[in-house]
């Protein structure tokens, strides 16, 4: 089986970078993606996916990016779910990234690749 995934998109909020209590940098991101048409109001909608980065990617795209930079980012697509504090279940789909390319928003002496091993 294949499961691999290639995104350009834009960060629709400042990162915030945590770390879990065993100490890996972990880092939720929401990418901004426009579709290739137009709808019935002739205007481009977007989709909105979220992302997971480890270790050295998301300290280094914390590090490097802010709300409207353009990334690239090759991964994998994971699902997940889990019991909410209300009692109900929460699925999740999202994209874990191996890999993110910095594209836009730093200058380019700003802008290392960041790359790491499969998360996790």
């Amino acid at each position: 089986m294949i499961n691999q995934v290639t995104l350009v998109g834009r960060l629709t909020k400042d990162p915030e970078l945590r770390y879990t209590v065993e100490g890996k940098a972990v880092l939720n991101i929401t990418l901004a993606l426009n579709r290739h048409y137009r709808n019935a109001q002739g205007e481009f909608d977007a989709d909105f996916v979220l992302c997971t980065l480890w270790n050295k990617v998301a300290e280094n795209t914390a590090k490097y990016c802010d709300k409207g930079s353009i990334v690239g980012i090759m991964g994998k697509i994971q699902t997940r779910n889990y019991e909410n504090q209300d009692g109900k279940r929460v699925y999740v789909t999202e994209v874990v990234a191996d890999s993110v390319k910095f594209m836009g928003g730093r200058t380019q002496d700003e802008r290392p690749a960041a790359s790491s091993q499969p998360a996790g």
